[in-house]
């Protein structure tokens, strides 16, 4: 297919994630990069286009969203990726799809959910993709633990327990970092550090695998060092089908590095899948030995496996990523065909309200003294 062209709002000199969101959108060579506004600093923005070898640099995605509309069809910037702090992600979407451009962005969506319910609403009037980079979604084993939970292999699912575990933030001086600093800060993060930046990844993975609702909650957050916002959380979760479930998420876990694990229980079997070993899935039985699914053999690709490389190669977070700027491209070229977009289960719009309802609800929760706290389902705002 003939390459899709990415612009990029944010991820300027010294961003950690801009990087490798353009690896990941690299790797297939399917999305090529023609602009960006990579900081709120004109020469930063400049440096960094010089850096990539690009002759369209702008000094505000504002300007870049004007000029790049005004280019001819088949020059012009055909989606954007936006990798800035949550406080720009809802009025970069809404100006990008106002402008008729498709919009892949980090989570979380927005800050609040109100604008995540706006931004659906735009999104929908627009008629342009949006998706959200839930990376561990695009896992291979990942994405073959949610087929053997819908082909019934697990039978009902009793029990979810989920855990990210990081310690960048455990100690007192994490904040003065650039990466903490902003996450740590109200203003640009929100009402929530850990669970807005992790938490919210387990969650999805959880819905994810289990293709289920997170339908009430009870949460227990906490803050270290006399931070503002949370670095440390338990969530207690109900599922719409009755499952009962355990997230716990940390960024003062000492020793931890980035130990993303889930484990699903159901009648007739279990599975157990972690980030930091992504090739495995261990599946657990009561009346036979546990099995181990391999990334890219053929019991793996039975399972619609979306693997790169041979058995015993490992692919981690990077080919993740990639997986759904992939997916991504391969719908924008579908649409500018004018072809039926498929129905892959690339987060979208859905997810990006889901998310929000998700991190509102579990800071409500812990402030509370009622145990069980409703997620809503947010309708659309017809705005």
């Amino acid at each position: 297919m003939q390459k899709v062209r990415m612009g990029m709002m944010g991820g300027g000199p010294d961003a950690f994630i801009g990087a490798v969101h353009r690896m990941a959108a690299n790797l297939d060579g399917k999305i090529e990069l023609v602009c960006g506004a990579f900081s709120s600093r004109p020469d930063a923005s400049q440096q960094m286009a010089q850096q990539l070898g690009l002759n369209r640099s702008y000094d505000s995605y504002q300007q870049m969203l004007e000029q790049e509309a005004s280019l001819p069809a088949d020059q012009r910037m055909e989606f954007v990726s936006i990798v800035t702090p949550n406080y720009l992600h809802f009025e970069m979407s809404k100006a990008a799809l106002e402008a008729g451009f498709h919009v892949l962005c980090d989570k979380p969506a927005t800050l609040t959910l109100d604008e995540a319910s706006q931004l659906a609403a735009i999104q929908k009037r627009s008629g342009r993709l949006y998706a959200l980079t839930h990376t561990y979604t695009g896992y291979p084993m990942v994405v073959a633990a949610r087929e053997l939970v819908a082909r019934g292999e697990l039978g009902r699912i009793r029990k979810v327990v989920v855990e990210y575990h990081q310690g960048w933030l455990a100690d007192s001086g994490a904040e003065s970092g650039k990466q903490a600093a902003w996450r740590l800060d109200p203003a640009r993060a929100g009402i929530s550090c850990c669970m807005a930046d992790i938490g919210v990844h387990a969650a999805n993975l959880a819905e994810f695998i289990c293709n289920d609702a997170i339908d009430q909650l009870s949460a227990d957050l906490s803050a270290s060092h006399g931070r503002l916002l949370d670095d440390d959380g338990v969530v207690m979760l109900r599922f719409a089908s009755g499952a009962r479930g355990m997230l716990s998420a940390s960024q003062i876990a000492v020793g931890e590095e980035n130990n993303l694990r889930i484990r699903v229980y159901g009648e007739k079997a279990s599975l157990d899948w972690s980030q930091e070993e992504p090739n495995s899935l261990k599946l657990m039985h009561a009346d036979k030995p546990f099995e181990v699914l391999r990334s890219a053999t053929p019991a793996a690709a039975e399972l619609g496996g979306i693997t790169r490389t041979p058995p015993g190669h490992p692919e981690g977070y990077l080919e993740a990523f990639a997986n759904l700027y992939r997916q991504f491209a391969e719908q924008v070229d579908r649409q500018r065909q004018q072809q039926t977009t498929d129905s892959n289960p690339l987060p979208g719009i859905d997810a990006a309200v889901r998310g929000m309802a998700f991190i509102e609800t579990v800071v409500a929760a812990s402030a509370s003294t009622q145990k069980w706290h409703k997620v809503p389902a947010q309708p659309v705002k017809e705005s």
